[in-house]
């Protein structure tokens, strides 16, 4: 859903060389497995991994910034061939700050999804803040698209392809 009017959304959209992600709730549907042995485990959804690899075709770079150290998400994250991934990350923008010098982008170059508080910062911060249907209210507020699709079920897939049309 479009906070902003179509022609500004795909204006932003258009300049985005960076997508970045949280992984929780965006990438997973926000639940916590644990096997018997109190291994944690995640959920992905395979139509967000290929919308990942296709957006990654078209030269967008593509990041993840979580909170988490789950072995299953450094797992998805190395199988998508995702080149810039940070795990246990208290301060996300300050991390983004820092993968934008290395890239030299501007964070008005930067598209992020973040579905929970501890994303605001960054929501706040970038060009394309994005979220996914279920994200807290507050994250909704800050986005400039809202996906019709709940996190770990579609939402990031619904992004990729924003994206991908926007770039042609």
């Amino acid at each position: 859903m479009n906070k902003i009017p179509e022609a500004e959304l795909q204006a932003r959209l258009s300049q985005v060389k960076l997508l970045a992600l949280d992984v929780d709730g965006v990438m997973t549907d926000g639940g916590l497995y644990y096997t018997e042995s109190g291994e944690e485990l995640r959920k992905f959804n395979v139509k967000d991994g290929m919308g990942i690899k296709l957006l990654q075709k078209t030269g967008i770079e593509v990041a993840v910034i979580t909170n988490s150290s789950c072995r299953a998400t450094r797992h998805r994250v190395q199988k998508l061939g995702i080149k810039y991934s940070f795990f246990a990350v208290e301060d996300k923008l300050a991390v983004l700050k820092e993968l934008c010098e290395q890239l030299s982008l501007s964070l008005s170059q930067v598209a992020y999804v973040g579905d929970d508080v501890i994303d605001l910062s960054v929501l706040r911060a970038v060009g394309c803040p994005l979220t996914v249907a279920d994200a807290m209210p507050e994250n909704r507020d800050c986005a400039v698209y809202v996906t019709r699709l709940v996190g770990g079920q579609g939402g990031v897939r619904e992004i990729c392809e924003l994206l991908m049309k926007a770039q042609v």
